[in-house]
């Protein structure tokens, strides 16, 4: 006869182990404290309640039992799900496996569960994939979404709670954000010091906040240095988008021709090696590239890319931490993350007579 399951999950196994699932009870008998302690650690509400010590020994304890919470009496107890929906263009590159990385990490140790939802369409109207299901979620954290999908993902009238990761949009509960102008703007001063005053833009052919704010950094940056983007050429992301778009600014002018490519992810700078390698055109010598990102590919190419780093792990830990504040009702700021120029060997100082 099969044994019976209590509120807390005392029943055995499904059957597998033959051993009884542990209790919060056992937990609290483990380290030593009480129940009440236990449902403040392990549901995450124990900070200005139970000192830093007594809570990591409430986390040891569990995890050395196996302590799984039973998380349908809490929906019960709680009114919530406590899962989160992390909705990402892709999962092709490092990027965004880096976000999820980190949202799940920190979603792991608050006993949330995250949902993973690639869109199909990458970059853009993301259809809602629980529009019959919205009550199985508390939250939703979005990675690059057109401002058309937040409808969906938040539904009519009081939908959602939402996170925006790499955006503007007015329409949310919290943003994360990168520094993205300031990265673009580190790669443009890097160019110019070496004497670079033409520049081409191998821009990403998505309407989307992110690639707006690197071309405008850019363009106002060289500006104000005394250069120019001689030509902005837009094309997919990828390495086929990056080397026609790339060919196309190299040989498509009746002037001089551009000393540096400036590319908005380092999938499409890969292209442009590929296309200055096509063409005769050593690189740095004839034509600096530069990438952002900082993918693995990066350091994969040759000569390894200059470009941007952006701190993926930390935007997805950001993102759930905010949501997680946004459902305990507490203030959330606008969280900013730094941009770090990495310098390798795609760019060099401007062919001789180039600088004017």
């Amino acid at each position: 006869m099969p044994e019976k399951s209590g509120p807390e999950g005392t029943a055995r196994d499904g059957g597998r182990s033959g051993r009884p699932r542990p209790t919060g009870h056992d937990v609290a008998s483990a380290a030593g404290v009480s129940q009440a302690t236990v449902s403040l650690v392990l549901g995450g509400k124990w900070e200005g309640r139970v000192s830093a010590r007594t809570a990591e020994a409430v986390r040891a304890a569990a995890r050395a039992l196996g302590y799984r919470p039973n998380l349908a009496a809490r929906t019960l107890r709680l009114g919530r799900t406590r899962t989160a929906l992390l909705v990402v263009p892709a999962l092709t590159g490092d990027f965004f496996a880096a976000v999820h990385r980190g949202a799940a990490e920190v979603a792991t140790a608050h006993d949330f569960g995250l949902l993973l939802y690639p869109s199909p369409e990458g970059i853009g109207t993301a259809p809602d994939p629980f529009a019959s299901a919205r009550t199985a979620l508390d939250g939703v954290i979005a990675s690059s979404m057109a401002p058309e999908a937040l409808a969906a993902l938040r539904g009519e009238g009081e939908g959602l709670p939402l996170v925006m990761l790499d955006s503007d949009e007015g329409a949310c509960d919290a943003t994360v954000n990168v520094d993205i102008a300031d990265g673009m703007r580190q790669v443009a001063v890097h160019l110019r010091e070496m004497g670079h005053r033409r520049v081409a833009h191998i821009a990403a052919a998505v309407d989307s906040w992110t690639f707006a704010v690197r071309g405008r950094a850019l363009r106002e940056t060289l500006r104000a240095g005394g250069g120019e983007v001689v030509t902005a050429e837009r094309a997919p992301l990828g390495v086929a988008g990056g080397l026609e778009a790339a060919t196309r600014a190299l040989t498509g002018g009746t002037g001089p021709a551009p000393t540096a490519l400036v590319c908005d992810d380092d999938l499409l700078a890969a292209g442009a090696l590929k296309a200055a390698r096509r063409l005769g055109l050593r690189v740095p010598d004839e034509v600096s590239v530069t990438g952002f990102d900082d993918l693995s590919l990066a350091t994969a190419v040759e000569p390894e890319l200059t470009t941007v780093r952006l701190p993926a792990e930390r935007v997805g830990a950001a993102g759930m931490e905010a949501l997680l504040a946004v459902l305990d009702g507490r203030r959330v700021e606008t969280t900013g993350l730094p941009a770090t120029l990495v310098a390798r060997g795609s760019t060099g100082p401007a062919p001789d007579g180039a600088a004017r």
